[in-house]
């Protein structure tokens, strides 16, 4: 994990300060709150439906068992004792009183965080995969090129001050657990013939109101010209970015309108610019530097067939269940992944209380090397825990509701705030999640069913990310009612596609029956154990629609 050095803590305590300042002066009625508005932005600071909403960023998911403790910590003193973990990885406090945000951030400065760039129309927080370092077929620990890039990043005077927000995320295998493919730009890890490491690089892509997968303009970038080649594609942007329309701002609508092939000239040229200059190549030596901070755990030498385990999961249905769905691979023999569900049945995903914070920075720190991860999914994970600790694990996370057997099923919903909380929704999500989990409550047809992910979101902003759900779901309102529409087919991994919108919205009332009727059909056509979204790019829309609409 990467450590602040003097640089990094300097300038996160002088930003609390500055920022205090700017509190007090809101809070005597010296500014205003249409002039206050962007620099509580830069902050972190939103103001909702209730409340100031305060949201942390947590750089590519990982998190220390120490700033854990700290943030359960916060959540007590400062809020109403829990917190909701973001598909950006982050963490949004949403019931703060502004006058103890200063509090707050230098509470957060003291374990080396912070919620610098969580907002405002500059670089955001670099994602990752929350398996990083841990999981089998990696080409290298995604997260130093992430640090490499925060520290590039942060304050960046060229980029402070974008068309719109900007969003980049990084994977390093196959399998993409970051959804690169719908960021602003998305680097895959990847080797070319010599055997060399190098990134290809996505852009473009993004949901909200214009989903657009992105497109690859750059098959091999070499690692020391990676930063110049993200310059060069944020100058690009900068330069020719529309500033005139809010909805028109995204670097996905430039690549849309000027095509891929143009874009990816541009981008070439600046570059060509950029590297002239050589201030950007990347050295050897900070790589190394940096990779030091990423380190592997001292491994202990340990076999992979660890039977007290099968035999404990023979006795303990539960536990059977939760190594099935919630524990994955891990590259090391001898240890696995262990996956936390912040989907309890009937409750709100995404949501950790400080209770179940402090509980897990106790797992942490005796079974998981003291380091807990952030998946965009909103879940957690512990990626390093010993085989043969396992049932131990599985044990005191059940003893506080954080071991739900549900990784990947349809219950695992990705869900925002929707209109409880936010006030550009047009509907509310976290009802509806509760409800469809209590539906398919029953893990024997969670089972059945597969792999399925539903995605919800309150408005068009997507914050939910329906559109690459297998099951999208979106809040709309119609003269005052909320309603639903549901989209089919998306998907957020390397196979990424936005969703079919199949027709007309549900109402509150009938959304959960039009999802067991989707639910019910694909089992009704799934041939040889095809998971939902190998059956609908069979099959597609129609027959969905077909049953949807058949009554309605």
């Amino acid at each position: 994990m990467y450590r602040y050095d003097q640089f990094d803590q300097q300038l996160v305590d002088e930003r609390v300060t500055e920022f205090s300042g700017q509190v007090a002066r809101r809070l005597s009625g010296e500014l205003a709150e249409d002039d206050f508005k962007p620099l509580r932005l830069m902050n972190g600071v939103y103001l909702q439906l209730h409340s100031y909403m305060l949201r942390i960023a947590i750089p590519y998911g990982t998190l220390s068992s120490r700033q854990v403790r700290k943030l359960a910590e916060i959540e007590r003193v400062y809020d109403k004792g829990y917190g909701h973990f973001t598909t950006r990885q982050n963490l949004q406090l949403h019931w703060p009183a502004l006058k103890d945000v200063p509090a707050i951030l230098r509470e957060l400065a003291s374990v080396e965080m912070h919620c610098i760039q969580t907002s405002g129309n500059c670089i955001r927080n670099t994602t990752s995969d929350h398996h990083a370092g841990a999981v089998p077929g990696e080409l290298e620990d995604p997260r130093v090129i992430c640090e490499i890039i925060r520290q590039w990043s942060t304050f960046h005077p060229e980029f402070s001050y974008l068309p719109r927000k900007f969003k980049i995320a990084v994977s390093a295998t196959e399998h993409d657990r970051a959804a690169i493919r719908i960021h602003d730009i998305g680097v895959q890890v990847v080797t070319n013939a010599a055997g060399e490491i190098g990134y290809e690089v996505w852009v473009g892509g993004g949901l909200g109101r214009t989903p657009i997968i992105g497109k690859k303009i750059a098959d091999f970038v070499p690692r020391e010209d990676l930063l110049a080649y993200l310059e060069s594609i944020l100058r690009v942007y900068n330069m020719f970015g529309r500033r005139d329309n809010s909805y028109k701002a995204r670097i996905k609508i430039l690549v849309h309108e000027i095509g891929a092939e143009d874009m990816r000239r541009q981008v070439e040229a600046e570059f060509a610019e950029v590297k002239t200059r050589g201030v950007l190549q990347l050295p050897d030596d900070e790589v190394a530097r940096i990779e030091k901070y990423f380190a592997a755990p001292a491994w202990e030498d340990l076999s992979d067939d660890v039977p007290e385990i099968d035999a404990l999961a023979a006795k303990d249905k539960g536990f059977a269940e939760w190594l099935r769905n919630n524990v994955s691979a891990h590259k090391v023999p001898g240890y696995s992944i262990v996956n936390v569900s912040l989907k309890p049945i009937g409750l709100t995903p995404g949501d950790c209380s400080a209770d179940q914070m402090d509980v897990l920075a106790d797992i942490a720190d005796k079974y998981a090397f003291s380091e807990i991860r952030v998946a965009h999914e909103q879940n957690l994970c512990l990626a390093h825990v010993r085989k043969r600790d396992l049932h131990e694990v599985y044990q005191a996370l059940n003893a506080s509701e954080l071991a739900t057997p549900n990784i990947g099923l349809i219950t695992d919903q990705i869900a925002c705030p929707g209109l409880d909380y936010c006030n550009l929704a047009n509907a509310r999500s976290i009802v509806i999640a509760q409800r469809l989990s209590e539906r398919f409550s029953d893990i024997e047809f969670q089972k059945k069913i597969g792999r399925l992910h539903v995605n919800m979101s309150g408005c068009i902003n997507a914050c939910g990310h329906h559109h690459v759900g297998h099951i999208g779901i979106l809040g709309v309102d119609k003269k005052g009612v909320e309603y639903y529409q549901v989209t089919l087919g998306g998907a957020a991994d390397e196979t990424a596609a936005v969703g079919d919108i199949v027709g007309p919205a549900f109402t509150e009332g009938e959304i959960i029956d039009a999802i067991d009727t989707i639910v019910e059909t694909y089992l009704g056509l799934r041939q040889d154990g095809e998971i939902f979204i190998d059956t609908y790019r069979r099959v597609g829309v129609q027959p969905f629609k077909d049953k949807l609409y058949a009554t309605h």
